[in-house]
C-alpha cells in the first residue's frame, strides 16, 4: 500500500492530465493497481474492482515506462532514501540468484561435434595402497 509519505514524494513526478481527451484516472489508485499486480503476481484480468479497470493500469504502466516517469520516480526515491541514510547498498549475489547463460554452462554448439575422450590407459606403476 502506498503511504501518504510515499505519495507526497511521488505525486509531483506524475504527469498531468493530457491537454486533449478525458481526465486520467487517479494516479494513486493506478499505482496501487500496478503494485498489487506485481505484489501478487496475478494476471491483469484479476485486478480487484476497487483498483479500477485493468486496462487503465496496464496502459499507464506502459506509458510511464516509455516516457521515463518510472526512472524519475526511482531516482527521486533513491536520492531521498540515500539523503536520509535510510538505504543500505550492500548487495550479495550468488549462484542461486544469478544463472549462467546456456553457452557458459558448456552446452554443445550446433554443428560442432566434440571429439570422444581419449582412451584410458593403465599405468605400470603399482597401485597405491
Amino acid at each position: 500500500m502506498i503511504t501518504d509519505a510515499m505519495w507526497d514524494r511521488i505525486s509531483p513526478l506524475m504527469l498531468a492530465d493530457p491537454v486533449r481527451g478525458r481526465r486520467w484516472a487517479d494516479h494513486r489508485r493506478t499505482l496501487e493497481a500496478i503494485a498489487w499486480k506485481y505484489r501478487t503476481n496475478s494476471p491483469w484480468r484479476d485486478l480487484p474492482d476497487e483498483l479500477g479497470p485493468f486496462q487503465t493500469a496496464h496502459k499507464r504502466l506502459i506509458r510511464w515506462a516509455v516516457d521515463g516517469t518510472w526512472e524519475m520516480v526511482l531516482t527521486a526515491v533513491l536520492a531521498a532514501a540515500d539523503a536520509d541514510d535510510d538505504i543500505d547498498w550492500t548487495v550479495s549475489v550468488d549462484s542461486t540468484v544469478v544463472r549462467a547463460h546456456q553457452h557458459a554452462a558448456g552446452a554443445l554448439k550446433k554443428g560442432r561435434h566434440t571429439p570422444a575422450s581419449p582412451p584410458i590407459t593403465r599405468s605400470d606403476a603399482p597401485a597405491a595402497g
